[in-house]
């Protein structure tokens, strides 16, 4: 089995382990049974291709992908080698297949979807700060899946009377002089999708929104554990650990094109007591009653 995702291997332990416990759970054990090779492009999405290419070239039975960019790039190497996608936003909208009951070609796998809760992120955010009228949105220009979430916020910002701010951050060592710009259009608030680059920096991100009070809304519930205020979302590592199924149908001679996507039924909605007392707020008991998890 081939990996390839757009992150540093540092980052995915976590999901990484529930795709492997996936696999054992289906009587795939890593290095008795199963061998898988590892590519890793250190969130520069520009080395996805050549990455691709060399899975490709050692004949791997299947790859497994992380990610909207890696999805495009495992494609753009093989028509023929399985792809198991992980961890995209929609497949539909970004062109990576043509149905999500039959997918056709050589792809199939699990998706996050985030692009159509966009508009419930938003919501559940002027839900919790009072007066919100600016919202900035962190999101990474070189990912393909955020172009239709960016869509998508436009409409539902408009609809709720909201002024939405981009913020493109491609790189890690840009966000330092791109917030700066950022603070001096005054957001009220922050929304931080789960892309591979920007979580390189997790811990500054969640930093500097404590030092300037903004509250921020989060796709990835591991931002929210790290000290950020909320966030809402399919579970990545359950995304993981689903993908193991298709990985054990494909090698026992199933066609990938013929696998419906799976898509998330279940959101969560995690907020971080701490973070909101030091911030000011108080979440509302409504709210707080539907949460999935509490940190407090």
């Amino acid at each position: 089995m081939g990996w390839l995702a757009g992150t540093a291997s540092s980052q995915e332990n976590n999901e990484l382990e529930a795709l492997r416990a996936g696999l054992r759970e289906l009587g795939y054990v890593e290095g008795k049974s199963i061998v898988i090779e590892y590519r890793w492009a250190e969130s520069k999405y520009d080395r996805l291709p050549e990455l691709a290419a060399e899975l490709v070239r050692l004949r791997v039975d299947v790859i497994v992908t992380g990610g909207t960019a890696a999805t495009q790039a495992a494609m753009q190497a093989t028509t023929t080698i399985p792809i198991v996608m992980t961890a995209t936003g929609d497949p539909l909208r970004t062109g990576l297949v043509a149905s999500l009951a039959r997918p056709g070609g050589n792809v199939t796998g699990v998706t996050q979807l985030g692009a159509e809760i966009a508009g419930k992120r938003l919501q559940i955010l002027i839900d919790t700060v009072p007066n919100v009228s600016r919202v900035a949105f962190l999101q990474n220009q070189a990912n393909a899946s955020h172009k239709p979430y960016f869509h998508d916020l436009q409409i539902a910002a408009r609809g709720l009377g909201l002024t939405l701010q981009s913020v493109d951050v491609h790189e890690p060592g840009e966000f330092e002089k791109v917030f700066a710009a950022m603070m001096r259009e005054r957001p009220n608030a922050l929304l931080v999708t789960g892309d591979f680059v920007h979580r390189l920096r997790k811990a500054w991100i969640i930093d500097f929104a404590a030092k300037k009070r903004l509250p921020a809304m989060y796709q990835l519930k591991e931002y929210v554990e790290a000290g950020g205020l909320m966030s809402y979302g399919t579970s990545v590592r359950d995304n993981y650990r689903r993908a193991a199924t298709y990985v054990d149908k494909i090698l026992r001679g199933a066609k990938p094109g013929d696998l419906p996507i799976e898509q998330p039924t279940k959101f969560e909605l995690v907020i971080n007591l701490k973070t909101a007392k030091a911030l000011g707020l108080t979440i509302p008991p409504a709210l707080l009653a539907r949460a999935d998890q509490v940190i407090e």
